[in-house]
């Protein structure tokens, strides 16, 4: 083999290897709030995931997650958009501020392997680009672990 040829081999196996690492980072869910809305909660003060989750969450999922959690079982494309937002004691009312985090897992059963098959990314403040998972989400996914029985997932589908 000439060295031209071992040039181009060796390129191209670290343009496919930094592609397949991109290609393991969780996409953004553009338009995540036009899809169904799965459950609303507070987490406040005292509670034991108040740091980093204190505030307003609401969960919504695509398509695929929404019949998933009909079934009880995600096929790969199911999606679910965490939206943590902060919050305020007003007039007797709770209301929403600034949005703190996006939480996304995206079910794909061969890229996240050793996460239950989930990706699982956060998306600081309001930023589509701005990642804060570190750890390829297995710290996550530590907290989802109990949850096997139900595909890692803690939201229930609720008529």
């Amino acid at each position: 083999m000439n060295l031209k040829k071992i040039v181009l081999a060796v390129s191209l196996f670290t343009f496919s290897s930094a592609n397949s690492y991109a290609d393991e980072k969780v996409p953004y869910p553009k338009d995540y709030r036009n899809w169904s809305h799965v459950k609303s909660m507070v987490i406040e003060p005292g509670h034991p995931l108040a740091n980093p989750f204190e505030g307003i969450h609401h969960i919504y999922g695509n398509e695929k997650a929404i019949k998933g959690l009909k079934k009880g079982h995600y096929l790969d494309g199911a999606v679910f958009a965490f939206d943590l937002l902060g919050y305020k004691h007003q007039n007797k009312t709770i209301t929403e501020t600034s949005r703190k985090l996006l939480g996304v897992m995206h079910k794909d059963s061969k890229k996240y392997l050793k996460t239950g098959g989930w990706g699982f990314e956060g998306f600081a403040q309001s930023s589509q680009t701005s990642r804060l998972t570190k750890d390829g989400g297995v710290s996550c996914f530590g907290c989802h672990a109990p949850q096997k029985d139900d595909d890692y997932i803690f939201s229930k589908y609720r008529n």
